[in-house]
């Protein structure tokens, strides 16, 4: 067990924690959560001992391990994505290395008699059986396992480390820390570099996870699938429950209302005694009975209501302008980066209000293809055209990154503003959650977070009619992803989105474009229709199965060429109209089906006719519809 005790944190002027107690099981799944600058992370590099805290400790049972995936990191040079995997198992590499020592040993030497020799043996027997128990014949075959699960290719892992970027690197480091299976696994945003197939695949790790995960995450989805508690850090305390986030969410709901119900009724009880105190005090005959009930009073533990921090941004979309009825289309788009194919020849249509998300593995065209779409990045080859009077809003991936830290608040602002807007930069800053002197801070200063924040305000400064956000969600606490989505579903433009945050997607679009293999497939629906139909929550796993028959692998079929846009949109409605159909008339079916199990139903006559007949032409309507709805399926595959 871990156990932290009394932790006092204080910065400047503001408790950070204030003498905070909390334990953790070998086994728990603990999601660490709270607002952006509430202390998470802070708390998990305390818990690890990267800090240490102004008062209180931590401790943990002699002998346990701890890993700590955080969002610094240095990864060192030199080594293949395999090799710098493979590290996390220096332990095992050391046994080997040992192992092949005495085997060298073992050929030269001849003095079979001696003890120094019996020695020898008796620890070649002792690391050869503790190799084999460790896993050490497989160590390989486990990294390879895991680095696959995280988005890497088998040729990816001769590739230097140095090649991939910041995401990526972060991949290998969180594949070292799942191979090393530490008795505690401390995770800091495991899943903002992660796309959502990754995501699913370590859901399903840590669910099975033999030790104690502590993960900070803003992902609401990854935290019920992952976690059973919920610590929340809210103005200097910890508040501890025993539930995944939906279920701590209403707990918490529940828990004030108690508090502040308890409160009102206390102070009720305090302003009738101390009304009675005052009337009894100005009789002389009733003094010392008034002393002795302010006594009494002053001895009640009084109860104190936290000051909740629940303030959230103002975020609403200005009205968008009419466009023409196409927003835009691509054809026949290509891009590649010397001899990196990105996309090859794909095709898109996108209507006015239609609603997007672009989904799929990082690295497999999202991004580029959301550029090329607003003119922000050349087509290697094919054109885009935007419809009639369409006006762009681009939200990128690293928006925040891009703005200008020596600039303040205001100034930022002032420099994406049109003339007409000077006079509300203040008003639209303090709907951010920036006020008075915040205004005036260098961005520099500021949380990813709430550069996030900025980044957003600078977008509401000019109407648009196609909104294009690429990872609007990665940097946005909870209740700012909330007013986020609150607002696009408000929003009456053309909106696409690329993001790997399934819970945000949820009901927010319509389309669900997925790329794959330099080629785009559409589905009709949001997100979880799409992961539905796939019947499958490891999206990759379609890739990685390999099927047998009579122990060899048939042939992968050519991947489906997406057919052109209007026929697909029409097959896809075509199944949908049909699938509702075939359950409303299922269940239908089921009630005449009800109500004949009934004995009393068969003692009128006319009404069994009549029911009858009705049901008899349901069913011949169901088996009509069931025909389209696999014609409509067969012409889509095929």
């Amino acid at each position: 067990m871990l156990s932290a005790t009394g932790i006092y944190q204080q910065y400047g002027d503001r408790i950070l924690f204030d003498r905070v107690t909390f334990t953790i099981g070998t086994r728990d799944k603990v999601g660490l959560v709270g607002r952006n600058g509430a202390g998470k992370s802070t708390m998990l590099k305390i818990i690890a001992g990267d800090i240490s805290p102004d008062e209180g400790k931590v401790q943990r049972e002699s002998g346990s391990t701890l890993g700590f995936l955080h969002q610094e990191m240095d990864m060192p040079t030199g080594n293949t994505v395999m090799e710098e995997t493979l590290t996390a198992f220096a332990h095992i590499q050391q046994m080997e290395d040992r192992l092949e020592e005495l085997n060298k040993e073992m050929e030269v030497r001849t003095d079979y008699t001696s003890d120094s020799y019996a020695d020898m043996l008796t620890e070649f027997t002792h690391l050869t059986e503790r190799f084999a128990l460790v896993g050490g014949i497989t160590i390989e075959a486990e990294a390879e396992r895991v680095l696959k699960g995280l988005g890497f290719e088998s040729k990816d892992f001769s590739r230097q480390t140095t090649e991939f970027s910041g995401g990526w690197q972060m991949r290998i480091e969180l594949a070292k820390m799942l191979l090393q299976r530490p008795d505690y696994l401390l995770l800091d945003e495991p899943t903002n570099h992660l796309d959502i197939e990754s995501i699913i695949w370590l859901e399903n790790w840590l669910s099975s996870y033999s030790g104690a995960v502590i993960t900070i995450s803003h992902d609401k989805q990854f935290l019920d699938n992952v976690t059973n508690r919920t610590l929340e850090i809210e103005l200097g305390n910890v508040y501890d429950y025993k539930a995944g986030y939906s279920k701590y969410v209403e707990l918490q709901a529940e828990r004030r209302e108690k508090a502040e119900a308890a409160y009102l009724n206390q102070q009720k009880v305090i302003a009738d005694k101390e009304r009675t105190i005052s009337r009894f005090m100005a009789k002389a005959t009733k003094t010392k009975m008034a002393q002795s009930m302010q006594k009494q009073l002053d001895k009640i533990e009084r109860i104190e209501l936290d000051v909740t921090d629940n303030a959230v941004m103002n975020l609403r979309f200005p009205p968008a302008p009419r466009s023409g009825a196409i927003t835009l289309q691509a054809r026949h788009v290509t891009k590649t980066y010397g001899k990196l194919n990105v996309l090859r020849g794909v095709d898109l249509k996108v209507d006015r209000a239609d609603r997007v998300a672009f989904v799929g593995q990082n690295g497999q065209g999202k991004t580029t293809l959301a550029r090329i779409l607003i003119g922000k990045l050349p087509a290697t080859a094919g054109e885009v055209e935007l419809g009639h009077n369409v006006s762009v809003g681009y939200y990128a991936q690293n928006q925040s990154d891009a703005l200008d830290g020596n600039k303040t608040l205001l100034e930022t602002m002032e420099e994406a503003s049109p003339p007409e807007m000077r006079t509300r930069l203040r008003t639209i800053l303090g709907a951010f959650l920036f006020s008075g002197e915040d205004q005036d801070k260098k961005v520099m200063v500021l949380s990813g977070g709430e550069r996030a924040r900025l980044a957003l305000a600078c977008m509401l400064l000019r109407p648009f009619n196609l909104l294009v956000l690429d990872e609007p969600t990665n940097h946005l606490d909870m209740a700012s992803k909330d007013m986020l989505k609150a607002a696009l579903m408000d929003y009456d433009g053309t909106l696409l989105v690329v993001s790997h945050d399934r819970e945000f997607l949820a009901g927010l679009t319509e389309r669900t474009i997925e790329f794959r293999d330099h080629r785009l497939y559409e589905h009709l629906g949001d997100v979880n229709t799409f992961l539905e139909k796939r019947q499958l929550e490891d999206m990759r796993s379609v890739e990685l199965e390999k099927p047998k028959l009579n122990g060899h692998a048939p042939a992968a079929p050519p991947p489906r060429v997406m057919l052109d846009a209007d026929t697909q949109r029409r097959l896809e409605k075509d199944i949908a109209r049909a699938e509702r159909k075939i359950e409303r008339l299922e269940a239908e079916i089921e009630t005449i089906h009800l109500a004949m199990s009934d004995p009393s139903f068969y003692d009128d006559a006319a009404r069994v006719t009549s029911v009858t007949d009705k049901l008899k032409g349901k069913q011949e309507e169901l088996a009509r519809v069931m025909e389209d709805w696999e014609a409509a399926s067969m012409a889509l595959e095929g």
